[in-house]
């Protein structure tokens, strides 16, 4: 356990966040590096590949995660070992039960899923090949989630990079052997590159487990006893987890509508918009990072009772957040065509995704804001505002999508501008919250003095 209550809170934050950040990049490298494999087998593979599940799989863990950091934080800032081993494994029980719940709803759903999202039928196959492997190495990502989110809780995050970094080492040497069949591999195509998420998540998945959690000794450890469901504490998690993950699902929903719209535009159009996402996820992954240490950082803060030390995480966090979002915009105005380039030779994509680019920089420190401020909301223990404003957000963008979508000369540029300036107004009103956030929740009672 690391206590973050007491020190610097800069200095805390660029250490959790150096260690998430070496994962983030790890992870960042092995999206472009994936995309640049799938991109080699054209543009029907970049599509299928280029769908909205990852992010239904990140609001899924985003529950999970965001209740057990925050319980856990809480618990360690009081110093209530008990309490925090006990979080985690009721984290863990609920992580198996949901890997289980997904894996048979995702494997059943499949083909209708791949078949409504996809332009062309030679798209949707491979899509469907695509995640006859995904969905189950996803389906892993519910106990890996808890195993991290319950050490980040604690202030400790060097064990989640070095595991996850592995994993997306052995992600990166593996894909392309299983796509291409090199070194006598079969050859899989598309699915070769879910295969080796999947070999990946199965060796992080263990290497945790048996690494960190084993013997009493351990600050966290195993207690298969505390894995049956207690409603009480469920309920504790999810009453923070599924706002903070409903976010990502309201996120899905606008990639649906999208990726709906598009259709008519072709496969080359779907392909453009899916690199260019991939490229600002990858740009947004060293502000998830920040995100996922601010929370920690500033949940033991608020179990501790230190309000001051719980606005100095987000002042820090936000500049951080601002300056590093700035520098990327001014590289996605610069040379978006040579950075979609990168990933496919096809004037079309090359043109969508460009344009996607340019457009979508103007919202990017916006957006660092937005995550930071989501952060502090999930340290206090209350996500329902950034739930909100999410959700006024998708709606304020999402209407005039589908109406704009059925006028005759209707471009996807349209969506890009909508949704960059309605990024503006989703951080003002999240930065409104949270100031209404800090007067309910860090009005601490002085301590009682003993005479």
């Amino acid at each position: 356990m690391h206590d973050l209550t007491t020190g610097s809170v800069t200095r805390h934050l660029l250490n959790t966040t150096s260690f998430m950040l070496v994962t983030m990049l790890f992870q960042t490298l092995y999206f472009l590096v994936d995309l640049y494999w799938v991109g080699r087998l054209g543009k029907e593979a970049v599509a299928a590949v280029a769908g909205n599940l990852t992010f239904l799989v990140l609001a899924a863990t985003q529950m999970l995660s965001v209740g057990t950091t925050t319980l856990i934080s809480h618990a360690a800032g009081r110093k209530d070992q008990l309490r925090a081993n006990f979080v985690f494994n009721q984290s863990l029980g609920l992580g198996i039960a949901s890997a289980l719940i997904f894996l048979a709803v995702g494997m059943t759903l499949r083909d209708g899923y791949a078949t409504s999202l996809s332009a062309d039928a030679v798209t949707a196959q491979l899509a469907g090949d695509y995640l006859s492997w995904f969905i189950p190495a996803m389906a892993l990502q519910f106990p890996l989630v808890s195993m991290t989110a319950a050490l980040r809780g604690t202030g400790n995050f060097k064990p989640g990079m070095v595991v996850q970094t592995w994993t997306v080492l052995i992600n990166i040497v593996l894909a392309p052997m299983l796509i291409f069949g090199w070194l006598g591999f079969p050859v899989m195509g598309v699915a070769g590159a879910a295969v080796a998420s999947f070999v990946a998540l199965i060796v992080g998945t263990t290497w945790l487990a048996l690494r960190y959690f084993r013997g009493t000794s351990a600050y966290l450890h195993f207690r298969p006893v505390d894995w049956g469901p207690q409603m009480k504490i469920w309920a504790e998690m999810l009453k923070i987890g599924l706002p903070a993950g409903a976010e990502f699902a309201l996120m899905a929903v606008y990639l649906f509508i999208v990726y709906t719209v598009s259709r008519p535009f072709g496969s080359a159009a779907q392909a453009g918009f899916g690199i260019g996402l991939r490229i600002v996820q990858a740009c947004f992954l060293p502000i998830v990072a920040l995100g996922i240490s601010v929370a920690p950082v500033a949940g033991q803060n608020v179990g501790a009772r230190l309000p001051q030390r719980v606005r100095d995480t987000f002042r820090s966090g936000v500049l951080m957040a601002a300056v590093y979002m700035f520098l990327m915009s001014l590289l996605c105005f610069a040379m978006p065509a040579p950075i979609i380039g990168i990933f496919s030779d096809d004037p079309t994509v090359i043109a969508v995704g460009s344009e996607y680019l340019r457009i979508v920089a103007w919202s990017f420190v916006a957006s660092g804001v937005i995550f930071v401020a989501s952060s502090m909301f999930q340290a206090l223990g209350n996500t329902l505002p950034p739930l909100a404003t999410s959700f006024s957000r998708i709606v304020l963008v999402c209407v005039p999508i589908i109406l704009m979508s059925k006028r005759p000369g209707f471009e996807l540029w349209w969506i890009w501008y909508l949704s960059a300036g309605a990024v503006w107004l989703h951080m003002a009103a999240n930065l409104l919250l949270l100031q209404r956030e800090y007067g309910r929740r860090l009005n601490f009672a002085p301590p009682r003095t003993i005479t």
